[in-house]
């Protein structure tokens, strides 16, 4: 157990035992299992994504400003995360006993050089220091607002204020599509995951020191096909069954080649037919791959014709029952 790990498990007590309720009634509420939150409680675990966190925390009645600080706290337990096993059917990842845990560290190609940080909570608030302390040296964009000291810490979700509002700019300005409100939502989630992706960084879904650099350099693009353009496609490719192929995505993911979303377990599921994470691992894809248009319609029409039906898609049985040409 590491420093910020034992910290984010003490903050996910303090809400549990403050809620005066168990752990598999807490689950049920929240939609996780009893036993997988008595893991991320006891700090034999970090979820992989933030989701099923934030709804264990409302659950339990966490105000605005303690979801704020329970998501920094695990976004740094996260980036110290000991690798896992990945989760199958459902079940919590756990740690292999074969093999000594490995410590896993955000990783990104030119970064190899720098100096591991060590993160300290004081009272006032996160302060980001060197292994020596003294405070890391200004970067080329040490004028901007995300290195500001108001968004020192990680921009996050359910933040609502102008860090989040520079860091929609910065979107929109690499040609993404979303709202520009100052509020850190879902919306905003997807977005900042798609471009950590697309721009080779750990897709940790918080705004951390080299996502605000890469967000700056204006080198990652977030522009992508059109809902028009993906359904030709889709139907070039499911030429047995065009109308249904084009229902299942429009409602996966509204026909959005960059559409991530998050499940439970701490997986995901990406791209225009919203391909898991074990998926990936079964076609040999990556996230990034995931987001081509055309890797993703191809992957989704291999699925299919293992047994010429959509049952990789259960969720969208209302779209099989009613497609709707177009």
């Amino acid at each position: 157990m590491t420093l910020h790990t034992d910290k984010f498990a003490a903050y996910l007590r303090m809400l549990k035992d403050r809620s005066g309720q168990g752990y598999e009634r807490l689950g049920r509420q929240a939609g996780a299992s009893g036993s997988s939150l008595h893991r991320y409680c006891s700090g034999k675990s970090v979820p992989a994504d933030y989701r099923v966190v934030h709804s264990f925390a409302k659950v339990c009645g966490a105000s605005a400003e303690e979801l704020r600080e329970l998501h920094q706290l695990w976004a740094l337990a996260d980036a110290v995360r000991v690798e896992e096993v990945p989760p199958e059917h459902g079940e919590p990842p756990v740690v292999p006993a074969t093999a000594p845990p490995r410590v896993r560290l955000p990783r990104r190609r030119g970064y190899a050089a720098v100096a591991i940080a060590i993160v300290v909570l004081l009272a006032g608030g996160l302060v980001w220091v060197t292994a020596d302390g003294s405070e890391p040296a200004p970067g080329r964009y040490a004028d901007r607002m995300l290195f500001s000291a108001a968004c020192r810490p990680p921009v996050s979700m359910g933040q609502h204020d102008e860090c989040v509002t520079e860091v929609q700019n910065l979107l929109v300005s690499a040609q993404g599509r979303l709202s520009v409100d100052g509020s850190f939502g879902p919306e905003t989630l997807r977005r900042v995951t798609a471009f950590q992706v697309l721009a080779g960084l750990p897709a940790r879904g918080v705004v951390d020191e080299a996502t605000k650099t890469a967000l700056y350099d204006h080198r990652t693009s977030l522009a992508g096909w059109s809902a028009v353009m993906v359904e030709q496609r889709i139907r070039a490719v499911f030429t047995e069954a065009p109308d249904t192929a084009v229902a299942i995505a429009r409602c996966a993911s509204f026909l959005d080649p960059l559409w991530v979303l998050p499940n439970t377990n701490g997986s995901r599921n990406w791209g225009i037919f919203q391909i898991s994470d074990a998926r990936l691992l079964d076609l040999g894809g990556t996230p990034r791959q995931a987001f081509d248009p055309v890797w993703n319609i191809d992957a989704a029409h291999r699925l299919w014709s293992a047994h010429h039906d959509f049952h990789d898609w259960p969720s969208c049985s209302a779209a099989l029952q009613n497609p709707q040409p177009h």
